[in-house]
């Protein structure tokens, strides 16, 4: 259960955290903080179990047989990425509540923080790949919350939208490919999948699969082509930023590879796609970085430069290259996080991030600057701190690729050490010099505490490049454990190895960085507005645009083709999508011979068909006329059908038919005023001939099509086997006789649980339409003689009091009519497990009560709003339905597992209780919500429209005002 803490308390804390007060910086970095101390306690409490070897798992089932279950696992690599996840999140908070401005909405801060490390945590402890793409995705999302928490911002908007588009196409990517990967495996269990390698690897799809994963994996960890989005995510605040681009969102492509690396490494490919990859990145991201003029910036491409660094290594494939690229992993969170700090306080503290204005801060600045030099110096590889250890087995694994001859590698692991000493001397550079007074701002150290992260940090560069086996010895070992199993190789992380060739390119990468930046600086490149020699294909931002301008070309022209605002143009494209859709995939060839009418054809039946169909035929006739008179034809159409449930003893879809038909009868029927006003058409045109005959023939095919569908799948043989299937689990496994409800609440519950969601979505869209719809400019100020010639006095003003209904039914009657039909539906909901009923038919019984509430009273019943609150009644539904499944994990079983149970009560005798009925109640509740909800957007409609039609014509209504 701990595994599920770790995941669900920063959600939760997310939830808390966006209702605290706005402007309260203090309690909310107080919560956030005791939310990520409290994970970290627990991830730090596992750390002997972890360093023993062991794995720690979590499972709940939700769908075994497809796969689909909740699963985590903590392993050594797990463990180390869960604790740089939450400990850089302390740090962060901690530097965030100095940061953070007190006008800033705070709480929206810290809780799309939270959201983020609950995000990345998923990710480093899902023990299921689909679960890992999910949380995946969850990642992309909440960074562009933080990315663009400046909204207010052009550069903040266009840099999370170009993070979350190039992130987000890799995760479908990923996801296209770990379906294939758990298609080839049997299984998407992490466990079965990193014991499969000789089948995968063997398999004809490998390539592909490996492709997909690797366009995941690249997208998200910024790795050529795709490194261009990350110096643009710079725009978000510098907490985020040090957050975001130093252990968490950047490293999960990183993570994904190592995590794959026993299952998809020690190919051709593999090397090739995923080592090249981090060389040219590592290469384009240090040159860059050496010539940016915005500390932000060179501490983006710097990142970019290191991230092709640990690519290159996990690419190499050798074990000892995948030690070296976790424990640069560690060194490269640490020494960025602490720089990404440090320049956030320079920022902070003299309003410019500017290289060409910052010099000699550092008399003002002693503390940050010292801690920006050290930090900066394990950036660059100086001897003694961290990232010194690990550039220089980096530099020893180049050595391994290829042949005396073939050294590219090699050359390009020094031509990156020596740009990477170039930025960091640009970088140090700023506290050094005659202090720039045109800044306008004198400097000052910030407070103790906004010091403190980048203090911890920096000194764990200087512990680990001292004392690094003391220090990262056993955790590194386990983390590299957990990948390589019993491919560990033996490996020394002594600050001194003797005199040999990674320690003499070590040093040429010093001296030559060194070189290089007194000669460019003597050269005035680092003044210049360009970088030099960058090729077009490498401008990733033009690129990227271009792409997004060509995309919404395309998609205007398609709109311009078919995109309409009739609806009838809409139907029939959709039409058309579906014939085209039905033609495509086709079916297989029907078998009408074995199959046995189940009654006769009688006089009765044809009958009964014979009045639908005239229903139908006039409905469409009179729709050009008589829109109401056409919605009654159609309802006796929608009547026919439940006759013939009826007749072929199908009692629940009679009855569920019939009450679907009446409300959606009603629903129109209140909705037909908002539609255009059909005017009188003159005389037919070939034109109009034609578009009838095209609609006409077009709905003939659907209507044929629909009827081989329904063919197809009742004279299919597996049809009668999941009847009888059904038939003979419904009582000994649901606990109910009604199988149509059993198999709604219990054995599909989750489509029924879909289902509901859809309802309520769709809802809350109606609702959000109508609330601000007008009606159509055409009908303000017409005569209402010019809205409905066949019939204007039906069209004629009443007075308003018959809109209210005071002078059709007595009062008494409308009070009466809705307590009866809560006692229908209360009857119907209860026998719903045995006998036709149930929450839907309940719920739209109930429903059609309210319905006719509204019918009678007119616009008075819109004063109720206040108190129905339908949009709660809808939240409630899910929650009661989703709570019902969710507790099957509490006892042990899958999720949405129904439990019957017989209760005797004194005087009452035995009682049968499913725990269907809860969910069953959820139902009732969302259909009554769902319901309620239009019924509120078309009285507020009504409520604001009647009142301004006078002596028959229809008056401008006033300015419009949104609701509070």
């Amino acid at each position: 259960m701990l595994l599920l803490t770790l995941i669900v308390l920063p959600f939760l804390g997310s939830i808390a955290a966006a209702f605290m007060p706005t402007h309260a910086r203090n309690r909310e970095a107080w919560f956030a903080g005791a939310i990520a101390l409290t994970s970290l306690l627990i991830t730090l409490s596992k750390y002997t179990v972890i360093a023993e070897g062991e794995l720690i798992t979590f499972q709940l089932e939700w769908i075994a047989q497809f796969g689909l279950n909740l699963s985590f696992r903590m392993d050594g690599l797990a463990w180390l990425f869960t604790l740089m996840i939450q400990g850089i999140c302390l740090l962060v908070i901690l530097y965030a509540r100095y940061y953070m401005s007190p006008k800033d909405p705070v709480p929206r801060f810290f809780s799309f923080l939270l959201a983020f490390m609950g995000a990345m945590l998923g990710v480093v402890l899902s023990g299921n790949l689909i679960q890992l793409v999910i949380f995946w995705e969850l990642t992309s999302l909440t960074s562009f919350l933080l990315i663009g928490y400046w909204h207010h911002r052009t550069d903040a908007r266009r840099g999370a939208r170009m993070a979350f588009t190039v992130t987000a196409l890799g995760g479908l990517c990923l996801l296209a490919g770990v379906i294939l990967l758990g298609q080839v495996v049997g299984s998407y269990e992490l466990d079965k999948v990193l014991a499969a390698r000789e089948l995968v690897v063997n398999h004809d799809w490998y390539l592909a699969i490996f492709l997909l994963i690797a366009l995941g994996a690249l997208t998200k960890s910024a790795q050529f082509p795709f490194h261009f989005w990350l110096p643009h995510a710079m725009a978000a605040p510098t907490p985020v930023s040090a957050y975001l681009h130093s252990a968490t969102m950047v490293k999960a492509g990183i993570f994904l590879l190592m995590r794959l690396w026993p299952v998809l490494a020690g190919t051709p490919e593999w090397t090739w796609i995923i080592a090249g990859a981090g060389a040219i990145t590592m290469l384009l991201g240090a040159y860059f970085a050496a010539f940016q003029h915005d500390l932000k910036g060179l501490l983006a491409y710097s990142t970019i430069s290191h991230l092709g660094l640990i690519t290159c290594l996990v690419g190499i494939g050798t074990p000892l290259a995948v030690v070296a690229a976790i424990f640069h992993t560690i060194n490269h969170a640490t020494f960025k996080a602490s720089l990404f700090m440090a320049v956030g306080i320079i920022d902070h503290e003299t309003g410019t991030r500017d290289l060409r204005k910052l010099s000699g801060i550092g008399r003002y600045m002693p503390y940050t600057a010292t801690l920006a030099i050290v930090a900066g110096a394990a950036m660059a590889g100086v001897p003694l701190l961290n990232g010194f250890l690990s550039k220089e087995m980096f530099f020893a694994e180049t050595l391994t690729v290829g042949s005396d001859r073939n050294i590219w590698l090699s050359v390009a692991a020094v031509l990156m050490g020596i740009f990477g000493v170039v930025y960091s001397l640009r970088l140090i550079k700023v506290f050094f010099g005659t202090f720039n007074p045109t800044i306008g701002i004198t400097p000052q150290e910030p407070p103790r505490w906004m010091r403190f992260p980048a203090e911890f940090l920096v000194i764990c560069c200087l512990v680990v490049g001292i004392f690094p086996e003391l220090s990262v010895g056993l955790l590194l070992s386990s983390a590299a454990g957990s990948v390589l199993g019993d491919q560990l190789p033996q490996y020394n992380l002594a600050i001194w190895h003797g005199i040999n060739i990674p320690l003499v390119m070590s040093f040429v990468a010093l001296v030559g960085g060194i070189l290089t930046y007194l000669e460019m600086r003597r050269r005035g490149v680092f003044t210049r507005d360009r970088t030099p020699l960058v090729p077009t294909w490498a401008n990733g931002k033009q690129l990227f645009e271009q792409a997004l301008l060509a995309l919404t070309g395309a998609m205007m022209r398609l709109e311009r083709i078919f995109g309409t605002r009739r609806v009838q143009r809409q139907v029939l494209i959709l039409v058309l999508a579906a014939l085209g859709a039905f033609a495509v995939i086709g079916f297989s060839p029907i078998s009408l011979d074995a199959a046995q009418p189940s009654s006769e054809l009688t006089i009765p039946f044809a009958l009964l068909w014979l009045v639908g169909g005239a229903c139908a035929i006039a409905a469409a006739a009179l729709a050009k006329y008589h829109r109401l008179a056409s919605l009654i034809l159609a309802g006796g159409t929608g009547i026919v059908v439940c006759l013939t449930f009826l007749w072929f003893s199908a009692p629940d879809l009679a009855l569920t038919q019939l009450m679907v038909e009446t409300v959606t009868t009603l629903l129109l029927l209140l909705g037909l005023r908002w539609l255009p006003p059909r005017l009188m058409q003159g005389k037919p045109t070939l034109r109009k001939i034609a578009r009838r005959s095209r609609d006409f023939i077009i709905a003939i095919i659907a209507g044929l099509g629909m009827t081989l569908i329904s063919l197809v799948v009742m004279f299919n043989p597996s049809s009668s086997r999941i009847s009888a299937f059904f038939l003979e689990r419904a009582l000994s496994e649901g606990g109910g006789s009604n199988v149509v409800n059993v198999l709604l609440v219990d054995f599909r519950a989750l489509d029924t649980l879909g289902e509901i969601t859809v309802l309520g979505v769709v809802a809350i869209t109606v609702y959000a339409l109508l609330r601000r719809f007008r009606p159509a400019p055409e009908s303000v100020g017409a005569p209402l003689q010019q809205l409905d010639p066949i019939d204007p006095a039906a069209r004629q003003t009443v007075p308003d009091q018959v809109s209210h209904g005071y002078l059709l039914v007595p009062s008494v009657y409308i009070s009466a009519i809705l307590p009866i039909t809560f006692l229908i539906a209360v009857y119907f909901f209860m026998r719903g497990h045995n006998l036709p009923g149930g929450g839907f038919v309940a719920g739209l019984i109930f429903s059609v009560g309210l319905m006719m509430q509204y019918m009678l009273s007119g616009t008075a019943w819109v004063e109720l709003k206040s108190r129905l609150q339908p949009h709660r009644w809808v939240s409630a539904g899910l929650l009661i339905a989703a709570a019902t499944g969710i507790g099957a994990w509490f006892v042990g079983y899958p999720l949405l597992t129904s439990h019957t149970a017989h209760v005797t009560l004194p005087g009452i005798g035995e009682i049968h209780l499913p725990s269907a009925f809860m969910f069953d109640l959820g139902v009732f509740v969302a259909v009554v919500g769902t319901t309620m909800l239009i019924i509120t957007a078309l009285a507020h409609q009504a409520l604001r429209s009647t009142r301004f039609v006078t002596s028959g014509v229809v008056t401008p209504p006033p300015p419009y005002q949104e609701d509070q």
